[in-house]
């Protein structure tokens, strides 16, 4: 009989360890963690965080002067989306993509303005033989490609960091540019900086 027991207790204390650890949830709306989303799990930026920089800007976008004058104009002006400048160390490219084609939906669905297709600016940044991404970031490609493809006005930015270390604690703080400019004269018709700390304290 104890021979027996031996490996039975042993199977329930490993099948008890093996519950109590680590296990997969499920958060965010629809679900019993609606907030898991919102935890910081660090200071790196996470979808939240893009998420606030990019719709606090286009709030700002579509209460400013120029977007006002947008819905006033007889015929919607074009728009073009270039890339944002991901000046950070973080590896958020793919994020950064997927922003950029929310905000393509919202910018079409507004009305206000025509958006000229993504699809169609990265063809046609292949055509002239751009294959360095940092090309698209050079302001005087970005107006020549934005001419290129009928745009009027192209909206692009950037991501910067500022991480600062002290006693322990550190602190980083995010902003987001985003600026509207105009393609025949250059000339900025908006531009606004979105702002977002991640920290982690005693």
């Amino acid at each position: 009989m104890i021979r027996l027991r031996l490996p039975l207790l042993l199977l329930v204390a490993s099948l008890a360890t093996a519950c109590s650890g680590p296990k997969a949830v499920r958060g965010g709306p629809g679900t019993d963690r609606p907030d898991l989303d919102r935890a910081a799990m660090s200071t790196g930026l996470d979808r939240e965080d893009l998420n606030y920089l990019f719709q606090e800007n286009l709030e700002r976008l579509f209460t400013s002067r120029a977007w006002q004058s947008f819905r006033r104009a007889p015929q919607p002006p074009v728009l073009a989306i270039w890339p944002i400048r991901n000046d950070t160390t973080e590896h958020i490219d793919n994020q950064l993509n997927t922003l950029l084609a929310t905000l393509e939906t919202q910018l079409v669905e507004s009305g206000d303005v025509l958006v000229v297709s993504r699809e169609r600016q990265r063809e046609m940044a292949q055509e002239v033989g751009l294959q360095n991404t940092n090309a698209v970031y050079d302001p005087a490609t970005v107006a020549r490609l934005s001419k290129q493809v009928g745009a009027q006005y192209y909206l692009t930015g950037k991501i910067q960091a500022v991480d600062e270390r002290a006693h322990g604690e550190r602190r980083v703080q995010y902003t987001l540019t985003l600026q509207l400019i105009e393609v025949e004269t250059s000339i900025i018709h908006f531009q606004h900086t979105s702002v977002r700390t991640k920290a982690i304290v005693r």
